[in-house]
């Protein structure tokens, strides 16, 4: 494994870049500062060498597509090439975030993003775009099949296996016993199904987060809760072997490697185990994630900081 980036000394000037969505994607933190002055050249650039790498393109395209300005650019591009999947997964998926910041229909969403489908269809980012659109307007049956179109795809698709946990994190058990909850074994199951250098190792700590979450928001938030949570035999079994895999991980060019060692941050923290957790944020840097930090209902900012602190010793 590489070596770590060397102490946050300007951790205050960089906080400033605190929950950028880009990530550590430096390419992309350029051309969206492009693309957002109407400059779609180097975006179509972008995502044209992005090629197959569907990880990688459908963090690039989801990121393009919240800027304020993305459809109307989009929408200039393909009327310069009609024909480009580029251009359409670009538009359709902006249609998606305009849907969600309810500043259009779902049904314009879901359109787009099947038009964009039949353009590439070995390309899981349309179907990313309607798992999105899903996770908040539609069924969950609907969900599920969008979820096996991006798998179909992309067995690993990283996005579409976290919007999964999230989404069977909040199922009601009716036997009452939250250990069994499904999304564990979903989780378990997805990461033991991966290659051995996949992110996905990480998602059964991302279960874990995600179903505290809910039990949080369900039944009220506590240090006491908190600690029992994280300290049962599957929480301790899943966070020992999720460190122990990214002590081994060599691929720290994975887009969204860092929303899995913030999840990974914040459990090690959690159980109790600071120094564990310090290690991960030199990794970690600038590049917060607002997920976990703002579980159950906090603020981001204020919670990552203060782990932080703690972590380092610096509090």
């Amino acid at each position: 494994m590489s070596p770590p980036p060397p102490p946050l000394g300007r951790a205050r000037k960089r906080d400033a870049q605190l929950f950028d969505p880009a990530l550590c994607d430096a390419e992309l933190v350029d051309v969206r500062s492009q693309f957002t002055q109407g400059r779609w050249a180097r975006a179509r650039a972008l995502l044209v060498g992005t090629g197959d790498d569907w990880d990688r393109r459908g963090h690039r395209v989801v990121v393009l597509a919240q800027t304020p300005a993305a459809t109307a650019w989009a929408r200039e591009w393909l009327l310069a090439e009609p024909e480009s999947a580029d251009a359409a997964t670009l538009l359709a998926c902006a249609a998606v975030f305009g849907a969600l910041r309810h500043k259009g229909t779902p049904a314009a969403a879901e359109e787009a993003c099947r038009r964009a489908a039949a353009l590439h269809p070995a390309d899981p980012t349309p179907w990313l775009g309607l798992l999105l659109l899903s996770r908040a307007f539609g069924s969950e049956e609907e969900f599920s099949r969008h979820f096996d179109q991006v798998r179909a795809r992309h067995r690993e698709h990283h996005h579409a296996h976290h919007l999964m946990v999230a989404k069977l994190a909040e199922r009601v058990l009716v036997s009452g016993q939250d250990p069994l909850h499904e999304v564990y074994d979903f989780a378990s199951w997805a990461a033991e199904e991966s290659p051995a250098d996949s992110p996905l190792a990480v998602l059964p700590v991302v279960a874990h987060a995600e179903r505290y979450r809910v039990l949080a928001a369900t039944h009220g938030h506590s240090p006491e809760a908190a600690a029992a949570h994280w300290a049962g035999r599957r929480a301790r079994q899943v966070l020992r072997s999720a460190f122990d895999w990214w002590l081994e991980w060599e691929r720290d060019d994975h887009p969204r490697n860092r929303v899995d060692l913030n999840f990974l941050a914040h459990a090690k923290l959690c159980e109790g185990r600071p120094a564990e957790a310090a290690a991960l944020f030199h990794r970690i840097g600038s590049h917060a994630t607002r997920a976990p930090w703002s579980y159950p209902d906090r603020d981001p900012q204020k919670a990552f900081l203060a782990a932080r602190g703690v972590a380092l010793g610096t509090a």
